[in-house]
């Protein structure tokens, strides 16, 4: 497969350089290589394999007559293999961009092949022409460094805890749901199994009551963990040292924001993402609109949902807490004006755009000290430390 012949005789003046495309799998990669005009060279090497991966760039270089010393340009896709793979391109002198793999172009047959060799060569083409200033041919990735993306893990296993949490509450509720019992205080229930009684007014059955010891002592360990994950946010926020934790003490400062919104907000995007304008702040979060106008129609298809799931749904749940314990802002004044009035459906739409609009405030306060109009706060002591 050569490339576009366009390419061959390519109006940009850009210094000699290598392309590089890398389909990832869990045992080996895929590389498709050219110089921009010349055929493909196609290799593999085993997954994670640094001195071979060299040796595959130093081999097409020759193989393309270039110098040593020239420029390397690759790309992969974003996926399970995270950004410890962008850092290994880093040491070997590699420029590299992590492609947002939602946003690729792709055939729209409903049968078409689809091979790593397909893959990688079709990832070549378009990291030449993003190379070369084309702007719609893909989303890039930003990557945190190795810092950021470890202060992540705290608030992301809490919240998978929570949701184990959950899970556990919600077993137990149904184990008990199949023998007519019906707990109303969970935790004061399973403080006294024994005393427990089903339908007919026997007690649990051995084997369903074993069962529900099992969940209750994994429920235990799973609140014991979320209790310390939160004191350990708490812990390094009395001693915050970093501009990261300040930002955190100011959205705390916020009524109807705690730590653990504050810390997922401050950590997902506003602790290490720069962001230009409001339209990036929103577009981060997939909170952006989609419109779909054709001809005389004209139709809304709602947020894109192309971004951090995590703060997408943080947002929209202090959006609620905001009207709520936020009823004097310009904010809220907004919502119920426009869609306090309307049926649920109505407020659900609109609680969405107050998400994006709250989002976009929290920014501003925390990037330029810009208070939301009419909110609660108490800005007494230093949020510097």
């Amino acid at each position: 497969m050569a490339l576009d012949p366009t390419t061959r005789s390519s109006p940009y003046p850009d210094p000699p350089c290598l392309y590089m495309a890398i389909e990832l799998s869990a045992s080996k990669w895929r590389l498709a290589l050219s110089a921009g005009g010349q055929r493909i060279r196609e290799s593999s090497v085993g997954a994670g394999d640094r001195d071979r991966l060299a040796l595959e760039i130093s081999a097409a270089k020759k193989r393309f007559g270039l110098p040593e010393d020239a420029k390397v340009i690759s790309c992969y896709e974003a996926g399970r293999d995270g950004f410890w793979v962008d850092r290994l391109l880093s040491e070997l002198g590699v420029d590299n961009v992590v492609v947002d793999a939602a946003s690729m172009k792709v055939d729209r047959r409903a049968r078409r092949a689809k091979t790593d060799k397909i893959d990688a060569r079709r990832l070549l083409v378009d990291l030449i022409r993003h190379h070369r200033g084309e702007k719609d041919v893909w989303k890039v990735v930003r990557v945190p460094s190795e810092e950021q993306e470890d202060k992540r893990r705290l608030h992301r296993d809490l919240e998978r805890l929570k949701k184990e949490k959950s899970q556990h509450r919600s077993r137990i509720f149904s184990l008990l749901a199949t023998q007519g019992v019906r707990a109303g205080n969970l935790n004061a229930f399973l403080r006294d199994l024994d005393a427990a009684r089903i339908w007919d007014g026997k007690p649990l059955p051995p084997g369903l009551k074993a069962e529900i010891e099992r969940e209750r002592d994994r429920l235990r360990l799973v609140e014991e963990q979320i209790r310390a994950i939160t004191n350990e946010q708490r812990e390094q926020l009395k001693h915050a040292s970093s501009p990261e934790l300040a930002k955190v003490k100011v959205l705390t400062k916020l009524r109807g924001i705690g730590v653990d919104s504050s810390w997922l907000l401050v950590m997902e995007m506003f602790g290490w993402r720069q962001f230009n304008n409001r339209g990036e702040v929103g577009g981060s979060a997939g909170l952006g609109g989609t419109p779909h106008n054709s001809g005389s129609s004209e139709n809304e298809q709602g947020i894109s949902k192309a971004g951090n799931p995590l703060v997408r749904t943080r947002a929209v749940e202090l959006a609620w807490l905001w009207i709520r314990y936020q009823p004097r802002s310009e904010l809220s004044q907004w919502f119920m004006r426009r869609f306090a009035g309307g049926g649920s459906r109505m407020r659900r739409v609109g609680i969405v755009a107050v998400a994006r609009k709250l989002l976009i405030a929290l920014w501003h306060l925390v990037e330029h000290g810009v208070v939301p109009q009419g909110a609660v706060i108490d800005l007494t002591e230093s949020c510097s430390g």
